[in-house]
């Protein structure tokens, strides 16, 4: 028996730990955190995150070959709340000072059973979505201190969501959680009026949650399904809520369902991006199609119109044509033009640019990437040059097509990313030359 009371069977050398531990720090480590801030209150949030951290590291080391417990989430949950309780005990005033703020004393025992992950209202990470989207803070470090704590995103993940420098993302986080202990934030739902009013920064953390997972920024794998099925996880929870469900909401979730449903076709058998226009529909997710278009039936029900419409009108336009050719680019470049007129976000620009060229023709996107390719954002992202070398390719002009794939792959680390531009430069350059790759980089020979 383990410290939960947990019987283990062994695990021998053919289970393998390290997957299941990644997989449980991706599914749960945000709800353990959200159910610990419950518990010692959100001015032991860092704490909980370190407790969280340091468990998941203990099962590394231990479930190898002591065997993995049958509740392997619950066993988690035990480890870090008794790491947190050790730790606080160590203080001279928990008694006095650290007790009477907490919620529930009562279930702090160690020898009580083990803890619920559910909360009375849904789920204990709702609450912490609201929480970190507190007004107290700014609406970027709402942002990553939701990322960093309901997502377990590392702070380099974040960094890239936000195309920021990694110290700018980790001075944010610092100061997130300073600024809750000075405000003595609660762990609790906002009233049902001040709710509404946080919605958006919350919608706008599960859209970045889910483009992470939908084109994951670092690693071997272009694709993280996990993280793109907790952030469709985490938005039907708001859709469900009688207080937060709404046009905004569905639109949301029949965004991010009409997305995930291509995840199949995304790559082929030998992990290599595929472009839409490469992708076998036959594989695309039916079941995640009608569910989407249910949502944005829905979404279109009141007047309500917001970026969440207009980015899933045009994941709708591409879910139901048959072929790429058949693909309705017009509509698609009509929502972009009304989505631009809302953010003039420069990755929505770039995007746009694709639709114009299709509609327009390539030196129509060039024309319009030209507009944007001095953006600060822009700098450091990859589809950026990317894009510029496909419009350029389009056009015969396979030299500078070649320029600019090689700028792209001097900023992205994933290498399913990396493989498709080393495919895309190879396909510029005449037969008599090459690439080689030396450490990662494209050379000319």
């Amino acid at each position: 028996m383990d410290e939960t009371g947990d019987p283990r069977q062994p695990a021998g050398p053919d289970v393998p730990v390290s997957e299941l531990v990644d997989h449980l720090f991706r599914h749960t480590a945000g709800q353990i955190v959200s159910t610990l801030t419950r518990i010692f209150g959100p001015e032991n949030l860092q704490l909980a995150e370190d407790v969280v951290q340091e468990a998941l590291l203990e099962a590394l080391q231990h479930w190898p070959y002591h065997g993995v417990p049958r509740n392997p989430g619950a066993w988690l949950v035990q480890v870090a709340k008794n790491r947190a309780l050790n730790v606080l005990r160590r203080v001279a005033t928990f008694r006095t000072k650290v007790m009477p703020l907490m919620p529930r004393p009562e279930s702090l025992n160690d020898t009580d059973p083990e803890l619920s992950l559910d909360d009375p209202l849904g789920d204990d990470q709702l609450t912490m979505m609201f929480m970190c989207c507190h007004p107290a803070l700014s609406p970027d470090v709402q942002v990553a201190l939701t990322l960093k704590t309901v997502g377990g995103f590392g702070v380099s993940e974040i960094a890239r969501a936000f195309l920021m420098p990694e110290a700018t993302i980790a001075q944010r986080l610092v100061r997130a959680k300073r600024r809750l202990r000075e405000a003595r934030v609660e762990f609790e739902l906002p009233s049902e009026d001040a709710l509404p009013a946080r919605l958006d920064t919350v919608l706008k953390v599960l859209y970045l949650l889910f483009n992470e997972g939908y084109v994951a920024h670092e690693g071997q794998d272009l694709v993280r399904r996990d993280v793109c099925a907790e952030a469709i996880r985490l938005c039907s929870l708001l859709a469900e809520h009688a207080v937060t469900r709404g046009p905004k909401v569905h639109a949301l979730l029949a965004l991010m369902l009409l997305q995930a449903s291509r995840l199949p076709a995304r790559v082929d058998a030998e992990g290599h991006l595929l472009l839409l226009v490469e992708q076998d529909r036959s594989q695309w997710d039916r079941r995640a199609i009608q569910a989407g278009l249910y949502y944005l039936q829905h979404a279109a029900a009141e007047d309500e119109l917001t970026e969440f419409h207009l980015q899933a009108g045009i994941a709708a336009c591409q879910a139901v044509a048959e072929s790429y050719e058949a693909t309705n680019w017009k509509t698609i470049l009509f929502y972009y033009d009304s989505l631009v007129q809302i953010n003039q976000s420069p990755i929505i620009r770039l995007n746009r640019s694709v639709a114009v060229a299709m509609v327009h023709g390539p030196e129509a996107g060039i024309a319009a990437l030209e507009e944007i390719k001095n953006c600060a954002q822009l700098k450091q992202y990859y589809l950026l040059p990317a894009t510029f070398g496909e419009f350029y390719q389009r056009l015969g002009d396979h030299q500078r097509a070649a320029l600019y794939y090689c700028e792209a792959l001097d900023l992205t680390a994933n290498e399913t990313e990396r493989r498709f531009l080393f495919r895309k430069l190879e396909g510029c350059l005449p037969s008599s030359s090459g690439t080689r790759k030396v450490s990662g980089s494209a050379e000319f020979v």
